[in-house]
């Protein structure tokens, strides 16, 4: 059996790769806010949406033999969504609403097989950004640049997106994309990987 990751994203990849995991990454086409309207008008949880998204995107690819790996992350604070900033204004609004503030992120990875859920995990993580001033901000959107538009948060934790914390409570490797030790459990169990 084969494993898929139904995503391009390149932190996702990296993960995959570093930890040793042979696979091909398979844009999984879906459209994430059209699947999330109907979502929150219903009222869904930020994990419920996590998990929707994850969901589409391991069912979104159907290859026979293979094995399918679907992620997505939600970032909330006190009920407020996020989502990827679009341009460098809307990454300067986020991090000001999270500054001296605690959100959390939600972290769902789906396996599905020839578009059946096989295993699902969703993790959570607590993240305390520190206060920032406007100065502040700029300076880190200045040395981030265009990664800071790669994800929720204007923030990516393993580069200077760091330097805006002041606490982290939670799984590293999901904060950044993918909860890798129970994933790593289930490939073994899968066949994907040796025990």
């Amino acid at each position: 059996m084969t494993l898929i990751l139904a995503s391009t994203s390149s932190t996702r990849i990296a993960l995959l790769r570093n930890a040793g995991i042979p696979f091909e990454a398979v844009s999984p086409g879906v459209d994430e806010r059209a699947l999330e309207l109907p979502l929150l008008a219903a009222g869904a949880t930020p994990t419920e949406i996590a998990l929707a998204l994850a969901r589409a995107k391991a069912q979104a690819i159907t290859t026979p033999g293979a094995l399918v790996l679907g992620g997505d992350q939600v970032l909330d604070l006190d009920g407020e969504r996020f989502v990827k900033p679009a341009d460098r204004a809307d990454a300067a609004r986020q991090i000001a609403r999270l500054a001296g503030k605690t959100h959390r992120l939600r972290t769902a990875v789906v396996l599905a097989s020839e578009g059946d859920i096989v295993w699902e995990f969703v993790s959570t993580a607590s993240l305390t950004m520190r206060p920032l001033s406007e100065a502040a901000i700029e300076r880190y959107l200045d040395e981030a640049g265009e990664s800071a538009l790669w994800s929720v948060g204007a923030y990516l934790l393993e580069g200077v997106g760091i330097q805006l914390f002041s606490a982290i409570d939670g799984d590293y490797f999901s904060i950044l994309g993918l909860p890798l030790l129970p994933l790593l459990e289930i490939l073994r169990q899968r066949g994907i990987l040796p025990s």
